[in-house]
């Protein structure tokens, strides 16, 4: 699938590793539950994690140094753990590597995505990209506080002014 960052469709080099099959060479994302397989491999290539919604970011604290993604998937678009994965990810674990969004992701959440720390979106299979396109435009304005390093505008400001 087709991945959506900094506004452009670029292509994904990540191979996804199938259960029960040896990992592939090259760039390769396993679930959480074969984390330690990948991270014992002795193939050239980056290595990246799968997170289920239901998934402790914490569990990646000891191996977050040698990760290049970090992928956290939505079950469907009501289901906002993944985006608080991102935030913890960023803000408490300090990771500084790629988040990926992935699953039942809508474009209207794009922006969103951004400002809790995702880097990367793979854009759902029949998705058009010129919609993509467009929800990364459409807010210029954001209320919630954001692991972007901008000014806060709005009503983010309360905590920082003077009483």
């Amino acid at each position: 699938m087709p991945l959506f960052e900094n506004g452009q469709i670029t292509e994904n080099g990540w191979q996804l590793a199938q259960e029960g099959v040896a990992l592939p060479e090259g760039d390769v994302l396993v679930p959480l539950s074969r984390l330690a397989e990948g991270l014992g491999r002795n193939g050239a290539g980056r290595l990246g994690v799968v997170l289920e919604p239901a998934d402790r970011v914490e569990s990646l604290r000891e191996a977050l140094p040698r990760l290049a993604l970090v992928c956290v998937t939505f079950g469907s678009f009501r289901d906002g753990r993944a985006f608080s994965q991102a935030r913890a990810l960023r803000e408490h674990l300090g990771y500084a590597g790629t988040v990926r969004a992935a699953g039942h992701i809508l474009p209207d959440q794009y922006e969103f995505l951004l400002r809790c720390g995702v880097s990367q979106v793979e854009i759902p299979q029949g998705s058009d990209p010129a919609v993509w396109q467009a929800a990364h435009t459409r807010f210029t304005i954001a209320y919630q506080p954001s692991v972007l390093d901008e000014k806060p505008e709005g009503m983010g400001l309360r905590r920082w002014l003077r009483s």
